[in-house]
Formats: C-alpha cells, sequence, structure tokens
C-alpha cells in the first residue's frame, strides 16, 4: 500500500508513550501491555524519567531524549499536562497523535483546551486521534493503542468499526471473536482526523470488506459525503448506526416539509445516495457486519432457507414479511429434487421444513440446502438451527452448512432464532470458516435485507437529471431575480415559479376585490377553489383560509366576502381538481448536506401518516420512480377501487424537474413546500410556499 495521510497514525513504525507507568492496573500500564500483546514490530519506547524498562521497553525521561523522531505519540497524561505534551510532540517532529483524556478543564478561558490542541496539531499537520477517546486496533498491522486491557487476541479479519461511543468501541471490539477487525477506531472528538478521514483510510486498505459506523453526527460534512462517495465507487460497503434523531432542527421550518424533514432525513437521503446500509440496533449492526465480512454477494434472486422446526420456520415467514425481505420462489425442478428426499408430510417449499424422523439427517440437510442454494432464484441462504457447543445434531446441522456454503458463491449463515443459546465453540468455528452464525431471526432478517439492498444499489444505473423546457429560461431567470429579494413567495408565485422549473400547476388568479374574484373564476372555469393569500398564512387549511368546490357566481361572492373579513381581501382563485391522489414534495436545505427533497403523502394527510422518503438533489426519473415505489400509498398512483392509474412516467418527470430546480436555486431558497401536488387525469400543484434564505416573515 502506497503512504497514506494516516499512515503515522494507524500505522506507525515507531511509537512514543508519554505517561507510560510500571504501577498495574493503570492506563499507562494497561497501554503498554496492550501495545505488546497486539504483535507491533516497530521501535516502542516509553516516556517517564522513574524507570529504565516498562514491560520489557526502554523508558527514557522525556520525548527529547529519543534518538529519532517518533511517527506517533500517545499522550496517556492529565488534561493539565496535554498541550505541553502536544507542544513538546510537534517540538520532537512527531508525525501523529493519540490523546485519551477528555480535554476539558476547569475555569477554562476561550479558545479552550481542545481548541488550542486542535490548532497545534493543524499547524503542524498533525492527525490526531481524540481527544476522549479509547484508541484504536489496526490488526492488519498489529498495532494496538488503548489504555484499557481487554481480553481480544490478535485475529486479521475484514471488518472496520468506527465508532463515536467509546462503550460501543469497547462493546463489539472486546466481546465477540467472531466479529473478526481489520481495523477499530474510537475516533473521540476528533480534533483533527475525523470519521470520513477513517472511511477513506479503511476502504484504501484491499483486506477490508465492510465498514461499521456508530455516529452521532457528521463533523466534517463535506468529507465525509466524499468518503461515502469513495466507498461507493469501490464498492465497499457501509453499514451505519446513525444515533440522535433530533427535529430539533425543524422547529422553527415554516413549511410543512420542514417540519417533517429535519435532521434524519438528511442523513437517509445521504445514505442512500451512496447504498449506506442502516441498522437500529447494536446486535443488527454486529450481525449485518458480520454477513458482509465474507466479501460473497447476492446473486439475483431472494432468500432461501433451510429449518429443523417448523414453528420457527413460520417465525422467519412472519418477521419477513414485517421488514420486507421477500422469499425466492424456487423452481419446479428445485421442488421434485426436494420432494424425492423429505419424509413423509414435509412439503418441498421455500422456507423449508426439512426435519422429519432425523435419519440421516446431515446428509438431507445439506443436499437439501444445496438444492436449495442452486436454485437460479436463490439470492442468499440462511441455515436456521438453535446450535449449541457438545451436542452431535448441533455439530452435524454445521458440517451441513459448511459443506454447502464450500460448493457455493452466493452467502451462506447460520441463524439461531434465540440469542441466548450456548455456542461459543461452533459459532467461531463456523464463522472463521466462512459461515458467520448470526444470532436472533430478526438481526440475521435485517442483515439479509441490507445484503440485497446493496446488491441492488450496486445494479443501478446512472440517472441524469431531468432538462429543462429551453423556452423557459427566460422565465426561470426572471424568477431568481425575485427570489433575491429576500421575501417569502406566496402561492401564486411560488406556483409560477414551478411552471418555470417545467412543473405543470393549476390554472389560478390572484384578486382583490369580489368583482374581481368572480371575473377571475369565470375566466378558469367553476368549480373553483377560493384561498386566502394573506401574508403571514403559510397554512390556509389551519384557519379556515380554504374554500373547495365553488360552483357559481353567487357562492363565490359569499366566500368571498366571508375571506376577506377575516383574513383580508387578497385572495386566490384556482381550479377545482377532482379525481386524483394526494401528494406533496418538497425541499429543505440542510445546513450540512444541502437541499434534501421529500415526497410523501399530500393534503392534510402529510404530517398525519408519516408517509414520506427524501433524497438529495438533483437526481432523474429512475431515481424518482425508486422513492415513489417506497411510499406507502404507492398503490394508490396504480389505480384503486376503479380509479384510473396516475401516468408515472410523468409524475417522474416533475420529480426529477423539481430536484432540477431545488438543486439550481440553492443558493437563493431554504424550504420549499408543494402540497398538495393533485396526480389524475393530469398532473398539477394546487398550492405551494418558497422560503428564501434568511426570511422568516412576511415583511
Amino acid at each position: 500500500m502506497g503512504q497514506h495521510p494516516l499512515d503515522p497514525l494507524l500505522s506507525p513504525r515507531s511509537i512514543a508513550f508519554v505517561g507510560a507507568s510500571a504501577k498495574r492496573d493503570t492506563p499507562g500500564h494497561d497501554m503498554m501491555r496492550m501495545v505488546r500483546n497486539g504483535g507491533f514490530k516497530g521501535d516502542v519506547f516509553a516516556i517517564n524519567p522513574n524507570y529504565a524498562e516498562i514491560e520489557g521497553f526502554p523508558c527514557v525521561p522525556d520525548l527529547r531524549r529519543l534518538s529519532e523522531s517518533p511517527d506517533l505519540v500517545v499522550l496517556a497524561v492529565k488534561n493539565e499536562r496535554l498541550e505541553d505534551g502536544m507542544k513538546e510532540a510537534v517540538a520532537v517532529g512527531a508525525k501523529a497523535a493519540v490523546i485519551f483524556a477528555s480535554g476539558q478543564l476547569a475555569a477554562d478561558v476561550a479558545p479552550v483546551l481542545t481548541q488550542r490542541l486542535a490548532a497545534i496539531a493543524r499547524d503542524a499537520r498533525m492527525p490526531v486521534c481524540g481527544a476522549n477517546c479509547m484508541g484504536f486496533y489496526n490488526d492488519l498491522d498489529n498495532v494496538w493503542i488503548c489504555g484499557f486491557p481487554s481480553p481480544r487476541r490478535p485475529d486479521r479479519g475484514s471488518i472496520a468499526l468506527i465508532a463515536h461511543s467509546g462503550s460501543v468501541f469497547g462493546a463489539l471490539a472486546h466481546n465477540d471473536p467472531r466479529l473478526r477487525f481489520a481495523l477499530a477506531i474510537s475516533p473521540g472528538q476528533e480534533l483533527t482526523t475525523s470519521m470520513a478521514d477513517y472511511i477513506s483510510y479503511a476502504v484504501d486498505r484491499p483486506e477490508v470488506k465492510v465498514v461499521g459506523l456508530f455516529m452521532e453526527t457528521a463533523r466534517d460534512p463535506d468529507g465525509f459525503r466524499m468518503a461515502l462517495e469513495k466507498a461507493a465507487a469501490r464498492e465497499v460497503p457501509i453499514v451505519a448506526l446513525k444515533v440522535g434523531r433530533t427535529e430539533a432542527a425543524a422547529k422553527a421550518a415554516l413549511t410543512h416539509t420542514g417540519a417533517i424533514a429535519g435532521t434524519d432525513a438528511a442523513y437517509q437521503a445521504l445514505f442512500d445516495r451512496y447504498g449506506v446500509v442502516r441498522v437500529e440496533t447494536l446486535d443488527e449492526l454486529a450481525a449485518t457486519l458480520m454477513l458482509f465480512s465474507t466479501g460473497r454477494r447476492p446473486g439475483p434472486g431472494n432468500l432461501v432457507s433451510i429449518h429443523d422446526s417448523g414453528g420457527e420456520r413460520e417465525l422467519m415467514i412472519d418477521l419477513a414479511e414485517r421488514i420486507g425481505v421477500g422469499f425466492a420462489a424456487i423452481e419446479h425442478d428445485t421442488k421434485q429434487l426436494l420432494a424425492a428426499q423429505l419424509d413423509p408430510g414435509l412439503e418441498p417449499e421455500n422456507p423449508l421444513d426439512a426435519w422429519g424422523t432425523g435419519q440421516n439427517f446431515v446428509t438431507r440437510f445439506a443436499s437439501c440446502f444445496q438444492d436449495l442454494m442452486s436454485d437460479r432464484n436463490a439470492a442468499i441462504g440462511l441455515f436456521s438451527a438453535d446450535i449449541r457447543d457438545g451436542y452431535y445434531l448441533h455439530q452435524g446441522f454445521a458440517d451441513a452448512a459448511k459443506a454447502v456454503a464450500e460448493r457455493t458463491t452466493k452467502p451462506v449463515a447460520l441463524v439461531t432464532n434465540y440469542t441466548q443459546v450456548r455456542h461459543d465453540t461452533l459459532a467461531l468455528m463456523l464463522s472463521k470458516s466462512g459461515v458467520p452464525v448470526l444470532d436472533g431471526t430478526l438481526n440475521a432478517l435485517i442483515a439479509v435485507r441490507g445484503a440485497l439492498a446493496y446488491r441492488d444499489f450496486l445494479a443501478t444505473s446512472e440517472d441524469a437529471p431531468a432538462t429543462l423546457p429551453a423556452s423557459l429560461q427566460g422565465e426561470r431567470d426572471r424568477c431568481r431575480g425575485r427570489l433575491a429579494s429576500g421575501q417569502i413567495l406566496g402561492e401564486a408565485e411560488s406556483l409560477m415559479l414551478l411552471s418555470a422549473w417545467g412543473i405543470p400547476s393549476v390554472r389560478h388568479e390572484t384578486a382583490t376585490t369580489e368583482d374581481h374574484a368572480i371575473a377571475a373564476a369565470n375566466h378558469i372555469g367553476y368549480p373553483v377553489v377560493l384561498k386566502t393569500a394573506a401574508e403571514g398564512v403559510t397554512h390556509k387549511s389551519d384557519v379556515g383560509g380554504v374554500c373547495l368546490d365553488i360552483k357559481n357566481d353567487a357562492a363565490l361572492a359569499a366566500a368571498y366576502r366571508d375571506l376577506a373579513r377575516n383574513l383580508g381581501s387578497k385572495v386566490v382563485v384556482a381550479k377545482m381538481l377532482r379525481n386524483g391522489v394526494e401528494l406533496s414534495f418538497g425541499m429543505v436545505r440542510d445546513p450540512q448536506f444541502g437541499p434534501v427533497l421529500m415526497i410523501g403523502a399530500g393534503g392534510v394527510l402529510v404530517e398525519l401518516l408519516g408517509d414520506n422518503v427524501s433524497a438529495l438533489v438533483p437526481f432523474g426519473p429512475v431515481t424518482a420512480r425508486r422513492l415513489l415505489d417506497r411510499l406507502k400509498i404507492r398503490k394508490l398512483l396504480d389505480g384503486f377501487r376503479g380509479q384510473a392509474p396516475v401516468d408515472i412516467e410523468s409524475l417522474a418527470l416533475v420529480m426529477s424537474r423539481f430536484s432540477v430546480l431545488c438543486d439550481e436555486l440553492r443558493d437563493l431558497v431554504s424550504e420549499i413546500d408543494v402540497n398538495p401536488l393533485i396526480c389524475g387525469a393530469e398532473i398539477a400543484a394546487v398550492d405551494a410556499l418558497v422560503v428564501t434564505h434568511g426570511a422568516k416573515s412576511w415583511t
């Protein structure tokens, strides 16, 4: 591997440990034991004036007494000594540092200690792990930097873990030997070196087959996005557990879209763009990492599974349906092969319950599982059994699963349905032989879902954003000029803006008198909708500002007088559209990742149903169709109970054009809300609101 900026930190040739100690059960002593246990082959120096050696490593009084500059300096000292320690490390030419302490001082003054430490490191162009970190394990190069003892043993694997939580780092790195790491890193406060940098380093190592993240936030948003893009380009899957799903960022939003999107929608959109597999729990994270760590990719098709229990087979069916994992429809020839081997009363189907009398069970399970895996519709296989150590039956199941895995290139895993079975020896043996043992039916199925989703992500083709009508370029230029004024655009102006980007909108006119409103209605044609255009009203239906299905002049006059009396004389008269599915779409500008587009159920249901998806902009019609397919109300677009189907191609084009609008206006617009978009015989935006940067009022 060529030189990487993080090599001095993660793969150093020499290490100096400041704060090393011969006193047992202290971080200063434990870190010396850990670097030795990891098998580091380079030069190691303990820095302490009170000893000649510690744990067999030579000891010198301070960094200045070293005969040469160390690649890495580990600062295991109190916060009060960190600043001097960093300055000394820079002075002796150290190329990287690790800081265990918190970096917090009582009665500190600005700039605070962590900022001062970061400035020292940045000026020296020094990568730093920490402060407030647990260190790291680089099992590829036998570098263990950790101030706490652990029972782990060197065992080079293919998983890279980067965890913002030190406890999560310890839980995954120190407990289950099935999780075989290439790298495990606790970045801490990321003074100079962020999660993005570690991802970039990990995907540069050919040994790494999957990267797992436990993340609180992206401290380097641009770098994080580029790191995910790099991983996607190199086809190294990323599995992320993102915590802190807060809506705090949306509290001040003026639109439905802004209120719904929040911070987490931007992360989800980012993850979708780059194929990041998202999980919810540490158990799901571990299971998914183990499945990906084999390096095998699912083929076309879906899941096949074999069971020794009818009840647990039904459990898997129920859970798979709940989370959206499909079972492969096996072919007739496969069913015939299975039928010839099964005991009476067992059906040749997928999922397969193969336990009958138990006679020749190893041969029978291996043969049946092999037939399932050989089916052209089988993408990935699970062998379901609650194995435990010291039981001949479960040793036989393990042998059968291992034999099948050796005869296929598709992913194979063994799944236990109960997470507390006693199988340490058997599970480790299987995992090392390429058959990960995934504990818990749901955890295993979520891992399978992630593997299939990543396969589908890799299969997606380039999807160019829609082109815009050239004839409307002048209108678009005029709209940009209007947006530069920094004011919120009302409904009429917002609909005009949409039209300039080729997004159809309902016929409408603005009126300020009763006679003008009646004239507009006659020009548009009844029935019409009358809506307030009062400044400061963002959600018209909440204040009685919408009158629907007005059929004649008299009804319009009465409705206008009522609106004018309560909300002011300015109104919008629009064509009443019928018989369509209501969608909403909009944009909110995320402070980290830019414009995030949202599509969801429309009308008054937009916030009630919680049926929405998000995406980064811009994107093409193919991506738009995939987003629409993820909506709960998707079936309504195909026609429901006699309703005509919506032209999905046209709707996808509208979505793509809107994504281009959001991208082109990212420097001017903070929020856009289009609700509803009526999708029927024609597709048209009925109401819209555009909020420019800095606009939080109508004045």
